[in-house]
């Protein structure tokens, strides 16, 4: 069974923006994430929201500018992005934990993943 599913990517000029959702098919984690990554790099973490408290976590690349917020009534987390950059361009990747402990902008903290969503901006 298909755990995590996202959407919302596709193509925009630089300055533009888009939001992501990701489809939970149950809402019982204890943090869930964005990631990304681009060809011949690293993935990285974008954002995160431990889904109890609220908090979030932003990487210094996107604070300002991009959101991490969750509807738990739709188990959906979504990543407004805002001002968008053409480095920006990557397959963003929802993730998803059981685990309180661990970085929560580091892939290795997390056990569930989605397919992914291409984001293409153009300058």
């Amino acid at each position: 069974q298909v755990q995590l599913v996202e959407s919302g990517g596709g193509s925009v000029q630089a300055g533009g923006s888009l939001r992501l959702s990701c489809a939970a098919a149950r809402y019982s984690y204890t943090r869930m994430g964005w990631f990304r990554q681009a060809p011949g790099k690293e993935r990285e973490g974008v954002a995160a929201i431990w889904t109890n408290s609220g908090a979030t976590s932003y990487a210094d690349s996107v604070k300002g500018r991009f959101t991490v917020s969750q509807d738990k009534t739709q188990n959906t987390l979504y990543l407004q992005m805002n001002s968008l950059k053409p480095e920006d361009t990557a397959m963003y990747y929802c993730a998803a934990t059981p685990n309180s402990v661990g970085s929560s902008l580091k892939s290795g903290t997390y056990n569930t993943w989605g397919q992914g969503t291409q984001v293409t901006v153009s300058s």
